[in-house]
């Protein structure tokens, strides 16, 4: 008989300690949770306001399949959105886009490494009258294509912007730097400016 008011005893006092903890489980989740995860760019505002305080611009486009149908009736724009850092250099008014995650990303990403590596563009197999930047982001394991090689085309879309249809190459692992940046980029020509100076993952040395 005596072990029974000893078990109501021991259950009551892990009640009050299961009680005592929830509160601090409570205000430790809010603490975790507006930790901003700089590097996945779960902070948009944040890769944003870097963008800019290295001379980008940002763009949030759209993507777009048929945008070689000249009719805007024709063109089917897509679920999602993309936000980008273009850079413009001045003296030649070249240009060059990044994905924002891909810039504020303190780990390696498959684009940033295909810059950084400029593999040679001799090497990307492309078929006469084919794009030669398309066939090199292909080539580095990415795409950018919309709808394979039809003849409808597709683009990351902003309007009104100096580059209305950005051929984004994107990786398997969602980074993206464009088509054309990283095919000039092989060939020692930068574009809008040297990513290297402004990723946020920098190549070892």
């Amino acid at each position: 008989m005596k072990l029974f008011p000893r078990l109501v005893a021991l259950a009551f006092a892990f009640a009050v300690l299961v009680m005592g903890l929830q509160p601090v489980r409570a205000s430790v989740r809010p603490a975790i949770a507006a930790q901003p995860s700089f590097a996945a760019a779960s902070n948009r505002s944040a890769a944003e306001a870097y963008c800019r305080s290295t001379g980008g611009l940002v763009e949030i486009r759209k993507p777009v399949y048929g945008t070689n149908n000249s009719s805007a009736a024709a063109q089917l724009v897509l679920s999602g959105e993309a936000g980008f850092c273009q850079y413009t250099l001045k003296k030649d008014g070249s240009r060059i886009h990044v994905m924002l995650t891909t810039l504020v990303a303190t780990l390696p990403t498959l684009a940033a490494l295909a810059y950084y590596a400029k593999p040679p563009t001799s090497n990307a197999t492309c078929p006469g009258g084919a794009n030669p930047a398309s066939c090199y982001c292909t080539y580095l394991g990415g795409s950018d294509q919309f709808g394979g090689t039809t003849a409808a085309g597709g683009a990351w879309v902003l309007k009104g912007a100096i580059d209305e249809d950005l051929e984004a190459c994107i990786f398997p692992d969602l980074s993206s730097i464009d088509s054309w940046g990283l095919a000039y980029h092989a060939n020692n020509i930068v574009r809008g400016i040297d990513l290297s100076k402004v990723l946020m993952y920098h190549k070892p040395h």
